[in-house]
Parts: C-alpha cells; sequence; structure tokens
C-alpha cells in the first residue's frame, strides 16, 4: 500500500514538473515573440523602444519617467514634450544632435507631462501620435507596437543613429575610439530593449550616473530664470564660480538650456582659459548660443562673437594680461541679453585675488559660488566680503580696527568713521552646494583635464573634414594654405626664442590665427617678429605643417574660411601643442613619422618627450585610455 502511494506520489510530482516546464517554456516563448517583434517588455514600468527602421528606434516614455544612457543619436520628439540637460523638446522642434561620451556625465531624457489640448478626446491624441509616426515613415508593425502602450501624457521620440565628422574624426584615434561606450558594463543582463537602443547607437545606464541636480542648484537654477526672464532691473549678468571639479560647466549648460527655453539666445562669456565651452584650450570669448548645448564642448566648437588667444591653460605667471584680454573680451558684451560667466578653479591664494578683481570688473547681478558646505577652498563671496578685501590689483575698503570687546568676542572689524556702504557691489549671492560624488576633490575628475583639453582641439580640427560620411583623411593628406611670412606678424607669447631658433618652435605647432590692427611691414626677407604680445582678435586656429625656407612660406592646416582668413595678419604660438594621437596616428606613412623619433638627445636643454597617460581610474566609471 505505501509502495502503491509512493510511486503514485512521484508521478504526481514529475506532472507537477511538466506542468511547470511547460508553463515556463510558454512564457519564455512568449518573451521571445516581444524580443523577435523588436520590442521586450520594459524592464521599468511605461518605458517602451522599437525599432522604428534600420538605424533608428521609437521609444515611448510614461509620465516624468526617464532614460539615462551613454552615446550619442538624433533626437526628434514625435508626440508630448521630453527634457534633456534642461532643455524641453517639442513636437514642433527639428531634430537634435545628442551626444553623452563616457568622458561626462550620462544626459537622461525625461517624459514631461503632456499638455491635452482643449475638448481633445483619447482618439485625437492618438491620430496625432500615429499620424507623426507615419510621416517620418516608422514601420506599421512598429507603430502598432507603440500605440499598444500609449496614454495621452507620455512622450513618444523617434531615435536615430548620429554620425558626424567631428565624432568620426575622434573615434578615428584609438585611445578615444571607445568614447560612446560605457566603461563599467551594468549588472542587469542584456535586453532586446538594450538591442534596440544600441541600434540607434546608446546604451542605458544607471540613472546614478546622470546629472544630480541637489536642492540647492534647482533654488538657484529658479531665482536665475525668473530673474532673466522678468528683467526688472536690467539684463541679469550672472558669475559662476567655484573650485575645480565642483560642477561649474555642467551648471552653466544646464542654466543656458533652460534660459534657451524662454529665450531665442543667451551670451556666454569663457574666462575658464584651461577647461574652455565653445573654442578651444587658452582662450578667453564671448560668445551668443542659439542653439541648446547637449554634449560636452568637442561637440560644439564654434567661431565666437569675440575671442583673444591667451597661449596658455593657466594665468599665474601673467596675470596681468590675463585681466586686459578679460576687459577686452568683455567690453564687446551689447547688454541685450543674458550674459553667463564662466571663471578658473583657481581659486585660492592669488586665484582668490584675482577672482575679486574679476567681479570688481565684471559687476555681475548674480554670483553662483560652487563649493561643498564647509567652504574649505573659499570664503563666501558676499558683497561685504568683495568690498573689503583687496584683490590683486584692486583696493579693497579701508577698514579701522576696533578695540576688543571681551575675550569672547575676539576681535572685530569695522568700516572706519564716516565710510558707508554706497560703493559695495550690489549683487545676489546664490551658493550652490554639489552633491555628486567626491565633489570638490582634487584629482578626482571622471578625466584628466589635459585629455579633455585635446579632444576640444579635435573636436575643432574635425572641420577639417569632409561634410559626407566617409572614410576619416588623416590631417598630413589635407592641402594646407600657403602664407607668405611677409604677410603675418609672428609672436611666440609663453617664451623668449631667439630669432635663430624662431622657426624650429613655429614648425608642427598649434597658432591662434589673429588680427592686429597695425600694418604688417617686413623690410627683410625673413619672418616679421613682434617684440610685445598684443590683446587682439583671434579669429582661429591652426596646425603648421611645415616651414619652407627656400620659397618663404608658412604651410597651415585651419578650418577658418577663406574670408576670414584674408582678415589675419598674426600667428600667436603658445604654450599649448598640438594634440600627441594626432603626431604618433598618422596613417600611412612608411618608415620613421614626422615629427615623432625616439633616436634624441634628451639632456639638450628645452628637450622633453611625449608623455605616455593612463588616465585614470581612481574612481570607478573614470574613462580609461592609453593616451600617447
Amino acid at each position: 500500500m505505501s509502495a502503491r502511494r509512493s510511486a503514485q506520489s512521484r508521478r504526481a510530482r514529475r506532472a507537477a514538473t511538466r506542468g511547470r516546464s511547460r508553463v515556463e517554456a510558454a512564457w519564455r516563448e512568449f518573451a521571445a515573440s516581444f524580443a523577435r517583434a523588436g520590442m521586450v517588455p520594459p524592464a521599468e514600468p511605461g518605458l517602451a523602444a522599437v525599432e522604428a527602421a534600420e538605424g533608428s528606434a521609437v521609444v515611448l516614455l510614461a509620465p516624468r519617467q526617464a532614460l539615462t544612457f551613454t552615446g550619442k543619436c538624433r533626437l526628434r520628439c514625435l508626440y508630448g514634450a521630453v527634457r534633456l540637460l534642461g532643455f524641453a523638446v517639442g513636437s514642433h522642434q527639428p531634430a537634435l544632435p545628442v551626444f553623452s561620451p563616457a568622458t561626462h556625465c550620462s544626459l537622461a531624457l525625461e517624459a514631461l507631462p503632456a499638455e491635452r489640448p482643449p475638448a481633445a478626446d483619447l482618439r485625437q491624441l492618438r491620430a496625432a501620435a500615429r499620424a507623426a509616426m507615419r510621416a517620418h515613415r516608422v514601420r506599421r508593425q512598429a507603430r502598432v507596437k507603440v500605440m499598444a502602450r500609449f496614454c495621452p501624457e507620455c512622450a513618444v521620440v523617434l531615435l536615430e543613429h548620429l554620425d558626424t565628422p567631428v565624432t568620426r574624426f575622434l573615434l578615428s584615434h584609438p585611445p578615444l575610439s571607445r568614447l560612446f561606450e560605457p566603461q563599467k558594463k551594468e549588472e542587469s543582463s542584456f535586453t532586446a530593449e538594450d538591442a534596440v537602443l544600441a541600434s540607434v547607437g546608446i546604451m542605458k545606464c544607471s540613472p546614478e550616473r546622470g546629472l544630480l541636480v541637489s536642492e540647492s542648484m534647482g533654488l538657484a537654477l529658479e531665482e536665475l530664470i525668473q530673474a532673466c526672464c522678468e528683467e526688472d532691473e536690467g539684463v541679469p549678468v550672472v558669475l559662476v564660480c567655484g573650485p575645480k571639479n565642483t560642477g561649474k560647466s555642467t551648471f552653466n549648460r544646464y542654466l543656458i538650456n533652460l534660459l534657451l527655453n524662454r529665450l531665442p539666445s543667451v551670451d556666454y562669456m569663457e574666462c575658464d582659459i584651461g577647461q574652455t565651452e565653445f573654442t578651444p584650450p587658452g582662450c578667453v570669448s564671448l560668445s551668443n548660443v542659439t542653439e541648446p548645448v547637449l554634449g560636452p564642448p568637442f561637440t560644439h566648437q564654434q567661431t565666437p562673437r569675440k575671442m583673444v588667444y591667451y597661449g596658455q591653460t593657466s594665468c599665474e605667471q601673467d596675470t596681468e594680461r590675463y585681466l586686459d584680454v578679460v576687459k577686452y573680451v568683455f567690453s564687446s558684451y551689447k547688454k541685450e541679453v543674458p550674459l553667463v560667466i564662466n571663471t578658473m578653479g583657481w581659486v585660492k591664494g592669488e586665484g582668490l585675488l584675482l577672482l575679486i578683481d574679476i567681479i570688481r570688473l565684471l559687476s555681475p547681478s548674480h554670483i553662483v559660488q560652487m563649493d561643498v558646505y564647509d567652504w574649505k577652498a573659499m570664503a563666501p563671496l558676499t558683497p561685504e566680503y568683495v568690498h573689503l578685501t583687496p584683490g590683486l590689483y584692486t583696493k579693497g575698503k579701508q577698514q579701522a580696527k576696533c578695540k576688543q570687546l571681551g575675550a569672547d568676542d575676539g576681535e572685530s572689524w569695522k568700516p572706519s568713521e564716516g565710510e558707508g556702504d554706497t560703493s559695495a557691489p550690489e549683487y545676489k549671492l546664490l551658493y550652490v552646494h554639489p552633491e555628486f560624488p567626491r565633489a570638490g576633490v582634487a584629482g578626482e575628475a571622471r578625466v584628466h583635464s589635459g585629455i579633455l583639453r585635446d579632444m576640444s582641439m579635435l573636436g575643432y580640427l574635425g572641420q577639417l573634414q569632409a561634410p559626407d560620411i566617409g572614410a576619416v583623411l588623416p590631417l598630413h593628406s589635407l592641402v594646407p594654405y600657403q602664407v607668405p611670412f611677409s604677410a603675418v606678424a609672428l609672436r611666440v607669447i609663453h617664451t623668449d626664442v631667439a630669432p635663430t631658433n624662431i622657426m624650429y618652435a613655429v614648425n608642427a605647432s598649434w597658432v591662434g590665427l589673429c588680427r592686429i590692427p597695425d600694418e604688417i611691414r617686413c623690410q627683410t626677407d625673413g619672418p616679421v617678429l613682434l617684440t610685445q604680445t598684443p590683446v587682439c582678435d583671434c579669429l582661429g586656429f591652426g596646425v603648421v605643417r611645415g616651414v619652407d625656407m627656400e620659397k618663404k612660406l608658412y604651410h597651415i592646416l585651419t578650418p577658418v574660411p577663406p574670408e576670414n582668413l584674408r582678415l589675419v595678419n598674426c600667428l600667436l604660438l603658445g604654450n599649448i601643442a598640438i594634440p600627441n594621437c594626432i603626431l604618433v596616428g598618422q596613417q600611412g606613412v612608411e618608415g620613421e613619422i614626422p615629427y615623432v623619433t625616439a633616436d634624441y638627445n634628451y639632456s639638450i636643454l628645452g628637450s622633453g618627450k611625449l608623455r605616455k597617460k593612463k588616465h585614470f581610474k581612481r574612481r570607478e566609471y573614470a574613462f580609461e585610455c592609453d593616451y600617447a
């Protein structure tokens, strides 16, 4: 009897096991059918990704849902509205290029609640979404699957594969070949939804890798937007300052994008010569921004309204000339639209005194001070503090030391008798405390600053590539301009060079193409050398590919258009070198690579090696490359 019961129980267990297997197999087949159709049940409720056509995908986001990603793509909103780094993208706007490389915090695409038109019903809204997808040639099967998840408050976007001459040029250099790939794989398994996004060129990542908007940052942005839109007391001038690695550049991009939601343009003044936004490094510039900033500096190099080539990434050796350059560039500001001013991360010692001089020179209406909570890097820049503290070249308000009031009170300082606060600067000070990991800690940035500078220069030189999609042309294969010695003056900014050695310094160098008001007069057949560094307009940059001493010609590669080149009459050579990867990666060259050698006497005064940098795995998401 017991044996019979045991056999029956075994048969029941086997039947139950077979039943569970059939159920599991059915679910696996159900999931596989979604994958084969190009759509999977989303990891987050409301998110759906469907292959729209080859190289494009339709993504549906539920209200307030965000997709954080690394990569690059072209974004078009088909229905509803989405927000990307503060910029709101609606269905009426053209497609926008979006860049989210591994070197920077990941961008997040967030759905904004759709405003329901008056008296519109669900059928009309569904018809509008379906018509938008049909107009952009989204496959019928994809439209059906998206509409199955549709709700009136969702957002539908079209993501397309993006390939530009600039990105092709950067990715052609081995150290940067994985620039748009995540540096650390996520814990979750690769899904069919991820495959759809990957076909476009983006990879979903953890929200923790995106921009963290702290409470203080949100409050500061809200107050600045209100001030810029109201303009009750003139056009606002916003100066952003703080130590290195506190998120000043990201804050500026976010602020500019928020302003462009409401204003046609914003002016931006770059005073950080080490980490510039719209130009190669070493420049102080004033730009008029009309398009959203949806990527790092190498993706949006442009010609500013006014630019001066300072020629170094730090101004410590010549702060007086730096202030002269800042004053010269600021004089071009027309006070017609709000101005955002970026400053250097040098805020200790003389750097802080120089910042006080800049505040007095530019007279901002708002100062955004970014620092960690303990304020170890710099004191709060209140109007009273700036009023009383002497700068590097300007004097503070004189004070008289009053008597000690008590043992517990310590020494207090008060203005001299009869001196009021009428001359104190009038601006609103806004504090922003960044809350991303290791904020404000020196040496803990995602990427070494030298690599970011090289990427900006590569982005600038990428404009030399043909606009059509094709093979990347190495720089040594391009035809340079021939510039006679007598047509331009020459000046080495950062050091003294003997006239007999000047051409050795100029050859294979990065130069600023400038215009000085003086007429160039050449009394000899040699180069025209300036004895002082001028403060003058810079129209662009070039690479001196070679110097022809017989014909007295400079050979210069530059993307500056010919109509602007006709205005150039001065070449400025600074302490900013051509990126090493350009020199060591010259494709198609047989034998020794030009300008690169290992057979060299390094004991010669002034000689040096190309340094091999392996940056930088102090943080788990640091960008790694063998940058030689």
